[in-house]
């Protein structure tokens, strides 16, 4: 039987404060489903570029670490995303202003 997961805005309220202890500004732009919405997480940079992060689950692994869905100038990635919350209105969308690209998605520590 498959672990339990941590309800999306649950997961979103923890990750926010964890930001904000590291002085990452972060907002949510786009509140998805409290329970069962994924999540993507774009992180912005001074340059213009942006990055662009969700879950995918790890068959070999039977994990779901977070991955780099795309990358580039952020007008692309705003439209990555709008397309994505045209046919998954349930998806959260959390932007990160970072100068060097950290997101701690690897540091944060729920799943």
């Amino acid at each position: 039987m498959p672990e339990p997961r941590l309800a999306a805005g649950i997961w979103v309220s923890a990750y926010l404060a964890r930001l904000g202890l590291a002085n990452i500004p972060a907002y949510v732009i786009a509140h998805g489903d409290d329970t069962a919405g994924a999540v993507l997480v774009k992180c912005v940079r001074p340059d213009g570029s942006a990055r662009l992060y969700a879950r995918e689950w790890d068959f070999d692994t039977d994990t779901r670490p977070w991955q780099l869905t795309g990358e580039g100038p952020e007008a692309r990635i705003d439209e990555t995303i709008r397309r994505q919350r045209g046919f998954d209105p349930d998806l959260w969308v959390i932007e990160i202003e970072s100068r060097d690209g950290r997101t701690l998605l690897d540091e944060v520590g729920l799943d």
